[in-house]
Parts: C-alpha cells; sequence; structure tokens
C-alpha cells in the first residue's frame, strides 16, 4: 500500500480472492468484487456483485436434512469485457505471457485501476489499462473503461462486452452443497443500437432486478461504428470489431445502470435502467464527479494520527470498505449491516450483532447512517414480537441472524470442513444480540442528543428488548437472584454442557450483566422520557407498572457467577470444565484459531473444556467503563472484578477464531498493558489485508474488525466514553506515538479533540447556536460554548481554557 492506495504487483492466481474481496467497489446501494472483468466464476476468480438488502431463499436436501437457507443475492454481472485478435482465442490471463501486472485501488476516489502488458501464443505484445469505479454519487451508475494499445503488430480486434445473468452463489466453499441458483425468468432486449438491457428475478422473494449497459468503442479518440448485439439466452453482448495497428489504442467504454423493483421513486426497474444508461454522462465526468462525491464523504472522517505509515493506510482502508457498505445512499434503503460487507457471500450476507462494533463510529461522524441502520432493526420489531410470543415469552426476541424480514436466519446445521461432517447448529440461541441493539440505540442517543429518536422509535425497541430479558430471567428461590438459562454466549464455542443434549448453556456472565444493565438503563430511560410521552409509550405497548418494578429487581438481584475471587465464571460451570494443553495442539496444527473445528474433527467437543472462540467475558470491559462496570455490579450487591485478572484469565484461554477477539483485546488491555494492546491492534488491522484466517477474506471482508480498529483509534486511545452526564474523556493514546487528532460530532456540535499522552485538548466550531457542550475529563468539568477549547490533564491540574485561564 501507499498513501491513499492498494496496490497489488503481479498476476497470484492463488491469491485472487484476496485481491478480489480487497478490490471491491461499492457506494451503499450495491458492490461488485474487483474481479478481472474477462474472468468467470471458478477456483480462481469470483466476480460477484450484491444488493444492499436482496435476498432470496431455496431449500436444499443435504445429509438427510432439509435446510431452506435465505443468502443475498449474487446479481447479474456488468463486467464481462473481452477481445480477440484475428478471430483467436478470447483473451485469458492463464492464456498469455505476462510481463507486467498491477491493479491499484485509488481510496480517495473510490477508482480501481488495473495495468497489464502481455504476449500471447502468436508473440505479440499488447498493454491494457482499464478503469472502474461503482459511482457513489449516482448510486445506480457504474462504469469500465478500458484502453487497448497493441506494441508489435497490427490485425483486427474484437471487443466483446455483455451482462451475465447466468450466475449463482457459489463463492464460498462449505455453502457448494446447498442451492445456489436464486435469478430465474430472464429477460434480454436491445433498447438501442447501443444500448441493451438484461433483467432477472429472484425465485423466491420475486426482486426484479435490471441492468442496462451503454457501450462505445473510439479509435485515437474517434467514435467507431456501432456495436453488433447478441442477444443470447440469459446473456447479451455487444461486439465491435475494427483494424489496428501499432502505436494506436482502442478505448471501450461502457457504462451501467443497475435498477430493482425495492427502489423508491421508480415505475419499473426495466426503464429505470434503459432511462439512467441512456442519460448517464460520459466516463471521464462520472470519474471528476466521484471524486467529489468521495472527498466530501471522507471530510467527515477527519483523523490525523503519528501511527506509522502502514498503520495509516491500512486505517484509510478499512474506513473506504465502511462507507461503500452503508454511506448516504443506505438512508433511505431498508438495509441491515451485513457483517461480510457487500464483498462476498461468507454468512449468506446476514446481519448480526456488528452494528454493535460500527454504529459508535458512525455516531461521531455521520450519525443519519446509524439511525438508518437501527430503523432497520425498528421496521423488525413486530417480527420479533412475533417470535418472542412463539418461544412463551414477552417482548421482542431479535435473532442472531437476521437478513430480508427478520426471522431468525440461522442455520439448524452447519458444515464442519475439515471433518466433512454436518452437525446440529445451536448458535441461534445467542440471544445478546437483543442487548447488542439496545446498547446502540441508548449510545446513539446519547451521542446525538436525538430527542426525536428516542422518542419516536428508541424507547419502543429498548423496553420491547428489556421485557423480552425480564421475561428470559426466572427466580431462583435457592439463591435469591434471577438467573437465565439455556442461552450461548457470544464465544459460541459453548453451546450445551459436556454430555447434555439439551443446547444452551446458563447464566453466562456477559448476558446476565448486560441484562442487569438494559433493566437499569430502560427504568432511568423512563424517567427521562416527557411526561407525555411517557404516558403513550406505555399506553402503546401496553407497559405496566409490575413490570417496571420487575425490572427494577432485575437490575438489583441477577444473579452473576464468579469461581475465583474478582473473577468473572464465563457462564455457570465454566471453572469445572477441562483445561486444554493449549502447547500440545499448537504443535500439532500451528493455526488453532478455529479449534472448534479441528476437536470437532478428532471426535471431540469443545463444550468439554475451558476454551473460547473470541472474548466473551471480556465484551463487558469493552462496552462498559470500569465505573459503569462497578455501577451495575454494585447495584447487585457484587465487589468490583479484578479487571487485569479476568483479561489475563481469559486471554490464556481464548483462541482467537474471530476477527473481532483482536479488536476486544486491545481495546481491554489498552489501560492496563499498553504493549499488548498495540500488538493486538496490529493483529487487527492486518486480519483482511493479510488474511490471517487462511481463505476468510476472500469469501468477504470483516466489516466490524476493520471498523473496530477505526473506534481503537477513535474512542478507545482518546478515552471518549458517551455518558448521560457529558462527553467524558480519559486518554489513553502512547506519548511516543506523538499527537492524535481527530474531528467528531457530538450533539451535533462539530467537535476537535486533540490528545498526546494523558493530556487532551477539546475545540467547539465557532459557529452559533451551537449547544454548549459539556466534557468531562478525570475530576475536571467543562462546559463549552462554541468557539472554546479546554485543555484537560489527567493529573491535579484544573482544566483550562485556550488563554490557560481555569474553567
Amino acid at each position: 500500500m501507499t498513501a491513499g492506495r492498494l496496490r497489488f504487483e503481479g498476476y497470484d492466481p492463488d491469491d485472487e480472492g484476496r485481491r478480489e474481496a480487497l478490490c471491491t467497489l461499492g457506494n451503499g446501494y450495491f458492490a461488485t468484487r474487483g474481479a478481472a472483468p474477462e474472468s468467470v466464476a471458478d477456483d480462481v476468480h469470483y466476480p460477484g456483485t450484491y444488493l444492499a438488502g436482496c435476498f432470496n431463499r431455496l431449500t436444499t436436501d443435504v445429509a438427510g436434512h432439509r435446510l431452506e437457507d435465505e443468502s443475498i443475492v449474487n446479481a447479474p454481472n456488468w463486467l464481462p469485457l473481452t477481445f480477440r485478435i484475428d478471430q483467436g482465442p478470447w483473451f485469458a490471463l492463464d492464456h498469455v505471457e505476462i510481463f507486467d501486472a498491477e491493479q491499484e485501488l485509488d481510496l480517495q476516489r473510490g477508482i480501481l485501476v488495473r495495468r497489464l502488458r502481455f504476449r500471447d501464443q502468436h508473440q505479440r505484445t499488447t498493454r491494457l489499462v482499464q478503469h472502474r469505479l461503482v459511482h457513489l454519487a449516482h448510486p445506480h451508475l457504474a462504469g469500465l473503461h478500458t484502453s487497448l494499445q497493441p506494441e508489435d503488430w497490427s490485425g483486427a480486434i474484437t471487443v466483446r462486452s455483455g451482462l451475465d445473468g447466468a450466475v449463482a452463489n457459489t463463492g464460498v466453499a462449505r455453502y457448494r452443497d446447498l442451492a445456489a441458483h436464486h435469478l430465474v425468468d430472464h429477460h434480454v432486449t436491445e433498447a438501442s443500437p447501443d444500448l441493451a438491457v438484461l433483467d432477472v428475478l429472484t425465485s423466491q422473494s420475486r426482486v426484479r432486478i435490471a441492468v442496462a449497459q451503454r457501450n462505445r468503442l473510439l479509435i485515437d479518440g474517434t467514435p467507431h461504428q456501432a456495436p453488433t448485439t447478441d442477444l443470447g439466452d440469459k446473456r447479451v453482448d455487444h461486439e465491435f470489431t475494427c483494424e489496428i495497428t501499432p502505436d494506436a489504442q482502442v478505448q471501450v467504454e461502457k457504462i451501467v445502470s443497475l435498477h430493482t423493483s425495492r427502489d423508491a421513486a421508480s415505475t419499473e426497474p426495466v426503464s429505470e435502467a434503459v432511462d439512467s444508461a441512456r442519460d448517464a454522462p460520459e466516463f471521464d465526468e462520472l470519474c471528476r464527479t466521484q471524486a467529489v462525491a468521495w472527498a466530501r464523504l471522507h471530510r467527515y472522517f477527519s483523523t490525523a494520527t503519528s501511527l506509522s505509515e502502514p498503520a495509516r493506510r491500512t486505517l484509510a482502508l478499512h474506513r473506504f470498505h465502511l462507507l461503500q457498505t452503508v454511506s448516504p445512499n443506505s438512508t433511505d434503503l431498508d438495509v441491515g449491516l451485513p457483517a461480510r460487507g457487500l464483498h462476498g457471500e461468507a454468512y449468506c450476507g446476514h446481519v448480526f450483532w456488528d452494528e454493535l462494533f460500527v454504529l459508535p463510529v458512525l455516531d461521531l461522524r455521520l450519525p443519519q447512517l446509524s439511525r438508518a441502520l437501527l430503523r432497520y432493526r425498528y421496521r423488525r420489531l413486530p417480527r420479533a414480537r412475533g417470535a418472542a410470543r412463539h418461544a412463551g415469552l414477552d417482548g421482542a426476541m431479535f435473532p442472531w441472524q437476521s437478513g430480508s424480514n427478520g426471522r431468525e436466519e440461522s442455520q439448524s446445521w452447519h458444515l464442519n470442513p475439515r471433518s466433512g461432517r454436518w452437525l446440529p447448529d445451536h448458535t441461534h440461541l445467542q440471544r445478546h444480540v437483543g442487548l447488542a441493539i439496545a446498547h446502540s440505540a441508548r449510545h446513539h442517543h446519547l451521542a446525538t442528543g436525538d430527542d426525536d429518536y428516542l422518542n419516536d422509535e428508541g424507547a419502543e425497541l429498548i423496553c420491547e428488548i428489556t421485557r423480552f430479558f425480564s421475561s428470559l430471567a426466572t427466580y431462583d428461590r435457592s439463591i435469591d437472584r434471577y438467573v437465565i438459562r439455556g442461552v450461548v454466549g457470544p464465544d459460541e464455542y459453548h453451546t450445551a454442557y459436556p454430555g447434555n443434549d439439551a443446547p444452551g448453556i446458563d447464566n453466562n456472565a456477559y448476558t446476565n450483566v448486560m441484562t442487569a444493565w438494559l433493566c437499569a438503563t430502560a427504568t432511568q430511560l423512563l424517567r427521562e422520557l416527557p411526561d407525555q410521552r411517557r404516558r403513550e409509550l406505555t399506553d402503546q405497548i401496553d407497559l405496566r407498572h409490575n413490570e417496571i418494578d420487575r425490572w427494577d429487581r432485575l437490575a438489583h438481584r441477577m444473579f452473576v457467577p464468579f469461581h475465583d475471587r474478582g473473577v468473572l465464571s464465563q457462564f455457570e460451570g465454566y471453572h469445572q470444565l477441562t483445561e486444554l494443553d493449549w502447547d500440545a495442539y499448537r504443535r500439532r496444527y500451528g493455526d488453532i484459531q478455529r479449534l472448534d473445528r479441528i476437536l470437532e474433527a478428532e471426535g471431540d467437543d469443545p463444550n468439554r473444556y475451558q476454551v473460547s472462540k473470541q472474548a466473551d467475558v471480556l465484551m463487558l470491559f469493552y462496552l462498559l467503563s470500569a465505573e459503569e462496570l462497578d455501577e451495575v455490579l454494585g447495584r447487585l450487591g457484587y465487589p468490583m472484578v479484578d479487571i487485569p485478572a479476568n483479561v489475563e484469565h481469559y486471554l490464556a484461554r481464548t483462541s482467537h477464531g474471530s476477527t473481532l477477539s483482536a479488536v476486544v483485546h486491545a481495546w481491554v488491555l489498552a489501560r492496563g498493558n499498553r504493549r499488548r494492546a498495540l500488538e493486538f491492534f496490529e493483529d487487527a488491522l492486518v486480519s483482511d489485508l493479510h488474511d490471517t484466517q487462511h481463505g476468510t477474506t476472500a469469501e468477504g471482508i470483516h466489516l466490524a474488525a476493520m471498523t473496530g480498529t477505526l473506534d481503537l483509534v477513535q474512542r478507545c486511545f482518546t478515552g471518549i466514553e458517551i455518558r448521560p452526564d457529558g462527553l467524558h474523556l480519559n486518554p489513553q493514546w502512547p506519548t511516543e506515538l506523538g499527537p492524535l487528532e481527530l474531528t467528531v460530532r457530538y450533539h451535533g456540535q462539530p467537535l476537535t479533540i486533540r490528545v498526546s499522552g494523558r493530556a487532551v485538548a477539546v475545540r467547539t466550531a465557532p459557529e452559533p447556536p451551537a449547544p454548549t457542550v459539556t466534557c468531562v475529563c478525570g475530576p475536571h468539568r467543562a462546559h463549552l460554548r462554541p468557539g472554546e477549547t479546554a485543555r484537560f490533564s489527567m493529573d491535579a491540574t484544573p482544566a483550562t481554557d485556550s488563554a490557560g485561564e481555569p474553567l
């Protein structure tokens, strides 16, 4: 990588999948992987295009089980463009001698550039340069510009540019036993000599997708004749043929428009696609407006650090992929946050709890995007209520994996690729996803001060989730505490007790503590609501006084398991499980990130051991400050936990089988062991860039881990905490890394925060009538009006203004 650019040299078939995922281009409406335009889906290449929120369900008979799976749909491929010389074979990388190959992703402009110099079997040398974009400001448009130049030959060249609807979801090897053909009812049409359209239908969800292309060919800048059109069964192609001599340049400009029946302000997708493709600007103008749109978006994420150049470049890459997945184009779409972005088909494009790691970044930069993602959950509140009722519970039970309508999309069976066995999957019992949604909603309100959100949607969402966890908890008279049984925690390795056929474990510490936090938060939130809105809400959801009283009891009487002084048990009985010989497994297998698959392939079971895939107990220290956690546990009557002892205990028992693990461990180590925190930060930075999970990046980037690295800089190292009484700062930025400066938005007010070691300065924007901002740093508190600066230090020095006067 160089400043603002991700560059790959040479052609490496074994690495092509990772490169395609990392070179994905998108705009929040759709995205296309960075596959070569002449390639087709095979074991090397995978040219996938994905529309945000476009899902389809298929049913498969596998290993004696009938499985229904909903997946994000691989839409028609708009990339195809190839050529041949003198009626020879169509160009393919594997059939030529490559002299130079380079692929470069411009992170500032959102443009992918590809350069090739090669010789074919007839000793003809050719140069090829391609520029590609998926337009940020025109979300339905994409473009591909190809330049071909012969060095030492003359002859006829035929260029073929098409749209391919004969695609399927085959991008993840372990899913290939599942039904994969989501598109039916293909139609191809020639709208004009240079414009053609392909439209298809998803088989179950009945989403109509239309893709139109406009092609033109130029020789040394002069337009050539119109193309011929070949209307196939599931494909349409434009072909140009012309004579070419050395040093002449052939240019092909392909402009594509993509529309669906889910679009707003649309009559039907075919006519919309044809109109927008016909009226679209030429490629050079699209490049210009693309650069303007990206520059405007980048300004919201202003951050200056003295981190190493590779770290800064990787953070820029992570920010770029976040904004390609969720952008201002997403605000009017009914879409959630797919765990693997719009970059591949892993996890079937489902929505998990990843917003917990992403929304805090957006809350302080582009809060309208956070609200749009929270609205995805709110719209599915009726479905979550129905799921709770079906389980015999109250409130709203959100699914661990969500897709189109918010039903539970988790697989009931999953394949262990190491053993080849299909196994029952109980991870849908991760009820803690509701806690993540509630926490995100509360953080959004505290960060933005948006009372309209709280009154319109947020309070109802939080109360219904609280009602569910109150219903999930039962009173255990023997210990005079409330307990939660039969769930799965964030760890995921433990889905049952050893030898027990009943799925789930009891009293997961993370779930129970966060339930106590939620009950206290919901009770406080109801007190904060205006009287009229509180009455309306209680009538709207039929919330009774006895329910609120129960929430208060849960906030004071939840059971939390401990097994040593100050050390939480991951769940009840965890410390009685067998200790694993970690060194033996590392010697035998080397990489043991997916220890669960290794153990199952050996005929063993991770449920037997004190092992974790990722942070579980330690998630409490990620979400709650030491003071907040002390408040929750103190209310429950428990002593404060020993945070360093908990971190060391569980760090020694974690295989880091999730990319999120490095993010969380970097966060929780930042205050107690800065050196190790920076090591985990480095691990998180390179997890997708270097594909540290050995093949998973090719299936789609890990969006929460990428965004988590941004949040480590934005909130963790600056010590930013959003609390009801103001913006708290407890800076932990390593002095040796120089100053850190970033601009965020808090309660609608732009703030510039500069951190150096344990000192911090906060400057408000000068423009009135911005609200007064309350900042708290240790024992110091300042109320900043527009245009004021406060400087804090985490020692006994009082806060001062820009002139050095005490505040």
